[in-house]
């Protein structure tokens, strides 16, 4: 029931109790039931049921009644009701339920005057679980309880097995993220975190498409893995007798788009990256990415930092939000620091003075970060940043200004060979996002990618592929450029307070199990 002022008190008693049993025995007795339903000449698997309101719009409008009416004349509100029955209990010739929608919950009485006593003695082969559909009267009951009055109930789909553990919700994480429709079913606030993250999609589309983005779709199948740093897996295509590779980023295609002439592009889709599976990472995740031509990065990054405090103050209602009991806020502006700037204020040593590996391995074990002989400097700098850095970015923070070596499509920055024109945004200490000036010089591009082949050939499996047909298309021309890509996943950890990203993916991906 909904609230202390219950008729009946949740109660989850009778022979579907799972302790009485087991499962196989809760299930032998609802298929019994479910003949039973068979016998009486009663599909108990409908097509079809005619609601007039979902249960909050139902509750809304009974409000909204008495709002109007004098209490004297007040009558009943007329509906046809339709969900899930989350608690019942039968007291002798009445039973109280409670169903709940995707929207609500709400109290019936299912009384044997009102529906009679055949279709009452039927009601008691229901089940914690079934879907029905009721028809009658909404009112408040003595204890100031808002009831639908039941004058006829069908059932529409027999539940047979027990939808969640009966007290206490479904509580164990690993069920949770395995079995989400119990998890949605159990605990009803999960679904508010995935319609926030819908809202939050939503209001980063609206954003883009009212700057003029335009939403496009690019390949899922890669002949050649590109766009990111990152290890893919591998499909075979029959029909071809070809591998080919899940995307591990969409950029390569969305920058050929820019070179056929479309100026400002957007997608959100899929990613899938063969890597390590922790509370930020999961191989299957969504990302938003964008091109914008004739735009640099610092033009981009008043633009992202638009976009997320509109984002986030469209679902949170606030620009001042909590994440895991961390005050935040995206007032505008937000701190800006180069990465080696913040390394010097939080690791203590200076990288930025030394191109030599030897010497950067020196100075980042100096500040604790240990590092093997096979890493090279960019790698070092990538290493302490993560380790000494990122704990520290608790508000919105941009670091900008990166090594090339951790930048392969990212053009230099203006007046230093050394750095690349590439930021990313921090809140809470999440990255959610990265972004460059695009590389648009194809012969810069080419000894890039070479750069990257050394790299796989002396073992890296995340360093790029040389992409021909890439370097092809920025030989046609691209013009001048930026592109962003935003996690969609980690945005949304941080927008429903979620800790992991396991809480804020439908069905994430977990090792096999039986």
């Amino acid at each position: 029931m909904t609230n202390s002022n219950q008729d009946i008190p949740e109660d989850h008693s009778g022979p579907d109790e799972l302790s009485k049993g087991g499962e196989a025995e809760l299930r032998r007795h609802r298929l019994a039931k479910m003949e039973r339903f068979r016998e009486r000449g009663d599909d108990p698997y409908k097509y079809l049921y005619e609601r007039t309101h979902t249960i909050q719009e139902a509750r809304s409008a009974f409000e909204d009644l008495e709002a109007r009416t004098a209490q004297e004349e007040l009558q009943p509100l007329p509906a046809s009701l339709a969900g899930r029955i989350v608690a019942r209990r039968i007291q002798g010739k009445s039973t109280f339920m409670d169903i709940r929608d995707e929207c609500g919950r709400i109290q019936v009485f299912l009384g044997q005057k009102q529906v009679g006593e055949t279709a009452y003695e039927a009601s008691k082969d229901l089940d914690i679980g079934d879907f029905i559909g009721v028809k009658g009267g909404i009112k408040r009951t003595h204890r100031n309880e808002i009831t639908l009055f039941a004058e006829e109930y069908g059932l529409l789909s027999k539940s047979l097995r027990a939808a969640a553990e009966k007290y206490h919700g479904l509580s164990d994480v690993e069920t949770r993220y395995r079995r989400r429709y119990l998890d949605l079913v159990a605990n009803p606030e999960v679904m508010d975190i995935f319609r926030k993250r819908i809202r939050m999609i939503d209001a980063m589309r609206g954003w883009l498409l009212n700057h003029g983005f335009l939403e496009v779709e690019t390949p899922m199948l890669h002949p050649i893995p590109g766009g990111a740093t990152a290890r893919p897996f591998i499909t075979h295509h029959n029909t071809y007798d070809a591998d080919f590779y899940l995307r591990v980023a969409p950029e390569l295609y969305l920058k050929k788009l820019l070179v056929g002439g479309f100026e400002k592009v957007f997608e959100i889709n899929r990613c899938f990256r063969n890597e390590g599976v922790d509370g930020r990472h999961n191989p299957e995740f969504t990302t938003m990415e964008l091109y914008e031509a004739y735009q640099d990065y610092r033009g981009l990054m008043d633009e992202t930092e638009d976009m997320l405090t509109h984002v986030i103050e469209t679902v949170v209602g606030s620009r001042q939000f909590t994440y895991q009991e961390c005050e935040l806020s995206v007032e505008r502006p937000w701190k800006r620091l180069t990465l080696f700037e913040a390394i010097r204020q939080y690791a203590g040593i200076d990288l930025e003075a030394t191109r030599d590996r030897d010497e950067a391995a020196r100075l980042a074990m100096s500040a604790g970060v240990e590092i093997t002989p096979d890493v090279g400097y960019g790698k070092i700098v990538d290493e302490v940043m993560s380790l000494k850095v990122q704990p520290h970015l608790i508000q919105p923070t941009f670091l900008y200004d990166y090594p090339i070596e951790l930048s392969p499509l990212a053009k230099k920055k203006r007046g230093n060979d050394a750095l690349t024109e590439r930021f990313q945004p921090f809140i809470a200490c999440l990255e959610v996002g990265n972004a460059f000036s695009e590389l648009n010089d194809p012969i810069d591009q080419r000894q890039r990618f070479e750069a990257q082949a050394a790299l796989r050939e002396a073992g890296d499996d995340e360093a790029q592929y040389l992409d021909e047909d890439f370097l092809t298309a920025l030989e046609v021309g691209m013009p001048p450029a930026a592109g962003l890509g935003i996690g969609i996943d980690r945005l949304a950890m941080l927008i429903t307070d979620s800790p992991s990203i396991r809480d804020v993916i439908l069905f994430p991906q977990l090792r096999p199990g039986d």
